[in-house]
């Protein structure tokens, strides 16, 4: 039975080649479609529902139904078992449709008749763009091996979608990859850039889904599961040393490679009528599928594994590499589903911008971002299933929003916006050799943060006094391998030398939470933006921190040296890392070499615990830096990757004002000068609002300095720590409205 079922299958897929190879317009193929599978299926009806939105699901063909009933007859998604199934993409069996959970009855296309229902969802790589279904009066569930024939069939729908087949003249469907999309993601970076698509992997075009010769398509997938194989273990053989990071993904390739599973799975779907191409990626749209409903970070993480693996079996069997002759835009917008902060540096300069479908606001991704000044657009769900290389892409990196293929009013409206700034930039480039001085004469210095060698020319072009904050860890994190005290120590010494005598404030390694060096093992943590990080893992293992200091003081070459040592929680961990300092120092001068002129050693204050440290803190440490990315979130405790509660906390709420003036009059009591570092001291608003309350240094991206400092020349810090005051006494949450009623017309 099973044997003339597989029979029956190869026979439909050759039936539907047919039909694709017809000289017809995009509806009459789908009407063929659904007349042959009615066929092969012994049913009387078989339908094809397809998105026209992101939520809507309309009827494009059917044999068996009403025909005026389709292009009218359209479902919200998760409405109806056809909804159920595109919501889910889960397969729906019954032989009670009427009486199955979900059920919605559609008088306009006469399906009251039919008690079986069967709905597939019509994927590609983990994408639902449409289901189909099969329906019989006779009172059935559908087999297994009829299920999976289905599925089979409903897979090469899909690719043939991709490459076209439905569209043209009596179009069942718009053509992909043609209309404009909007993605709504979260803001890695702000900014705003046009400019058009660059694929950092480019897409894998399957055009022949369905092959006459099992036999060669077998063999096919055999030699290049091999290739794959080899592949892997050469790297596994290569990889042997060091990177445990690199091993345990290479040892997951290796065990998915020579998976029995799936090997089996392929080799059915091949015998079945499918291309060995079409095979490996049914394969791996159903892994995106359970990606998509998988909430286990290690079970997800194994199936990223095989997404990739799977890549690189179809890149072997259509020889589609990375090299596909495509040339980079000059205004090149990477999209990617992830990226390291290598591969990233690798494009340098020449990025506009970066969308990513995953990342987070911490990740090496948008260090880097950072550090080159280019917006960044994370969690920008399904964007490397939709772009092409070439296509047209606006990134708003302020407001989380990417527009690909926009439509005229957008871009319209987006060079308004672009052109604005450029004005606002050229009224800041007018005021950036002056200082950031108040109406009431009080000055603020403002300073930027860095990251990396080819930021430091933006110390003189934004106008910044100094580098607030110089993050030492990139240069750990894009290697595969620990640096060399050398090559750190020639490395600062170029910052210092390139900021010509401005203050360059080093902060010590910040590792662990989100960023995990890729040679050093990785420390399963439930929380580990709470857990063993930054100035913690530097006094467990202190080795590392030994070498970089000695290598700062070395890059001084007997100049002024600033360092701070992050994530410190309480006055014995800053004690312990400036004994480290002392003793750092103490053998350089025995070795003869060159003291810093002077020192100063702080910390950052990242936690509401060392707010509330002892006197003696505040009179040993030499300057502190208020880490306010890190700070607000554990004070609200509101985790700032999570886009559910992290817009939900105001820097301007008065508990956070109120607390951040607590930590002002401690230091202004015990002479500790304190400055200010994160996202929010780069926000006009929130940094009249900190200079208000008491902060004299504020430490942000370059970009922002010219903003800062343009409404910081135009308000009068008193009036304005009137309106704070004002707006605590009458009760308010946020003093953000009253705040922002008298800025008006100064921003």
């Amino acid at each position: 039975m099973t044997q003339h079922f597989e029979t029956d299958s190869r026979q439909m897929l050759g039936r539907l080649r047919a039909v694709m190879a017809e000289d017809a317009a995009g509806q009459q193929r789908l009407d063929r479609i659904t007349q042959l599978i009615a066929e092969e299926m012994r049913t009387e009806v078989c339908s094809i529902y397809l998105f026209r939105d992101e939520d809507t699901l309309e009827l494009c063909a059917t044999e068996g139904l009403k025909p005026e009933s389709v292009h009218e007859t359209r479902l919200k998604l998760g409405e109806g078992l056809v909804g159920r199934v595109a919501r889910s993409g889960v397969v729906v069996n019954t032989d009670d449709a009427p009486a199955t959970r979900g059920f919605r009855y559609m008088p306009e296309t006469g399906e009251e008749a039919y008690s079986s229902f069967m709905g597939v969802p019509i994927q590609r790589l983990g994408e639902t763009l449409g289901v189909l279904v099969v329906q019989s009066k006779q009172s059935r569930r559908f087999s297994d091996e009829e299920i999976y024939a289905v599925e089979v069939v409903a897979m090469v729908i899909a690719e043939m979608a991709e490459l076209g087949a439905f569209v043209g003249e009596g179009a069942a469907m718009s053509a992909r990859h043609q209309q404009p999309v909007l993605f709504r993601g979260a803001t890695g970076q702000e900014g705003a850039a046009r400019g058009h698509v660059w694929l950092h992997e480019p897409r894998v075009v399957v055009t022949n889904p369905i092959a006459d010769d099992p036999a060669r398509e077998l063999e096919r997938l055999h030699e290049a599961v091999e290739t794959l194989r080899v592949g892997v273990d050469r790297m596994l053989s290569t990889a042997a040393s060091g990177d445990n990071e690199q091993l345990k993904v290479l040892e997951a390739y290796r065990m998915f490679a020579n998976s029995k599973g799936w090997m089996r799975r392929m080799e059915e779907d091949i015998e079945r009528g499918l291309s060995a191409e079409a095979a490996v990626e049914k394969e791996q749209s159903a892994a995106r599928a359970r990606m998509g409903q998988v909430t286990d970070p290690y079970l997800r993480e194994r199936l990223h594994d095989l997404d990739d693996l799977s890549n690189r079996l179809l890149r072997i069997l259509t020889g589609q590499g990375q090299e596909t002759g495509a040339e980079m835009p000059t205004d090149p917008i990477l999209i990617a589903r992830n990226i390291g902060p290598a591969e990233l540096l690798d494009y340098g300069r020449k990025l506009k911008g970066v969308v990513l479908e995953e990342g987070s606001v911490g990740s090496h991704a948008a260090i880097v971002a950072r550090a080159l000044a280019i917006p960044l657009v994370i969690h920008a769900s399904r964007i490397t299933t939709e772009a092409l290389n070439g296509d047209h892409i606006l990134v708003d990196g302020d407001q989380g929003v990417v527009h690909l293929r926009p439509d005229d009013s957008v871009v319209a409206a987006f060079r308004d916006k672009m052109a604005m700034q450029a004005q606002a930039q050229e009224r800041y480039a007018s005021i950036r050799d002056k200082p950031a001085e108040t109406l009431c004469g009080q000055r603020i210095s403002l300073h930027m943060n860095a990251g990396l060698m080819a930021d430091l020319p933006s110390l003189e072009g934004s106008g910044a006094e100094g580098v607030g904050l110089f993050r030492t860890e990139l240069q750990f994190l894009v290697r595969a391998h620990m640096p060399k005290r050398a090559e750190l120590s020639e490395l600062y010494a170029r910052v210092m030398d390139a900021a010509h005598g401005k203050r360059v404030c080093f902060r010590t390694l910040d590792i662990g939470s989100d960023k995990v060096l890729p040679y050093m093992k990785a420390v399963e943590e439930p929380n580990p933006a709470l857990g063993w990080r930054a100035v913690r893992v530097a006094l467990d293992k202190p080795g590392v921190m030994r070498m970089q200091l000695q290598a700062l003081i070395r890059a001084a070459k007997g100049r002024a040296l600033s360092v701070m040592f992050p994530f410190v929680a309480q006055r014995e961990e800053y004690t312990q890392a400036r004994a480290e300092m002392d003793k750092a120092l103490e053998r350089e001068r025995i070795l003869g070499h060159p003291l810093p002129e002077t020192l100063e050693v702080g910390a950052m204050l990242e936690t509401p615990s060392l707010a509330y440290a002892p006197d003696s803190f505040y009179k040993e440490v030499d300057f502190l830096s208020i880490g306010g990315n890190d700070l607000k979130q554990f004070f609200f405790a509101a985790d700032r990757e999570n886009e559910l509660v992290r817009r939900r906390y105001d820097t301007l709420n008065v508990s956070f004002l109120t607390f951040i003036e607590h930590i002002v009059a401690r230091c202004a009591t015990h002479d500790t000068p304190l400055s200010f570092c994160g996202e929010d001291a780069g926000r006009p608003i929130e940094a009249a609002c900190l200079a208000a309350i008491g902060m004299r240094m504020l430490s942000m991206r370059p970009a922002s300095v010219g903003p800062v400092k343009s409404v910081l020349r135009r308000t009068d810090l008193g009036e304005l720590r009137e309106v704070i005051h004002t707006a605590r006494a009458d009760g308010h949450q946020s003093v953000r409205p009253r705040v922002m009623e008298y800025l008006k017309g100064k921003l």
